[in-house]
């Protein structure tokens, strides 16, 4: 009875402990108007067929999950890696973070561009913010900030 009792109490210890490192990103919703139409490239929803969402670090997928954990929706991206030719196409930097798989424009449909924008600066992850006038999508990347930076570097309209 006591080797019995004992299992038990390691398997729920060991439940609780692992539960504890499910990101909350897993019971984030993909459904409702604002998924409508919309494919997933790679579990990722995306807004058209030129938006690579394969290459993404980890580091930039736990941002992510970050995101979708905190409201509880999916992220819909509009632009995740970029090669160099679709890089110059979409004017981006030579150096540009979507070129190393660490930076993802995207948006949560229902969720402001604001409450966005709070959040990630607000998170220890995100090393760079771009927040474009006119557009309802932010761009995280997973730099390394500069040092006694304690906020994201930004740029754009932040």
């Amino acid at each position: 009875m006591f080797r019995l009792a004992r299992s038990l109490a390691i398997l729920v210890v060991s439940t609780l402990v692992l539960a504890g490192c499910l990101p909350m990103a897993m019971f984030a919703s993909g459904s409702g108007a604002g998924y409508s139409g919309l494919r997933q490239d790679w579990g990722t929803y995306v807004s058209s067929n030129n938006v690579n969402a394969l290459c993404i670090s980890p580091k930039l997928r736990f941002v992510i999950w970050e995101f979708e954990g905190k409201f509880g929706k999916r992220i819909v991206m509009n632009s995740g890696y970029r090669n160099a030719f679709h890089n110059a196409a979409a004017g981006g930097a030579d150096n540009s973070y979507h070129t190393k798989c660490m930076a993802a424009d995207f948006y949560i449909p229902g969720v402001s561009k604001q409450e966005l924008i709070a959040f990630a600066m607000s998170m220890d992850g995100v090393g760079g913010l771009g927040c474009y006038p006119g557009r309802n999508f932010i761009h995280v990347d997973v730099r390394d900030r500069p040092r006694g930076y304690r906020r994201p570097v930004t740029f754009s309209g932040c």
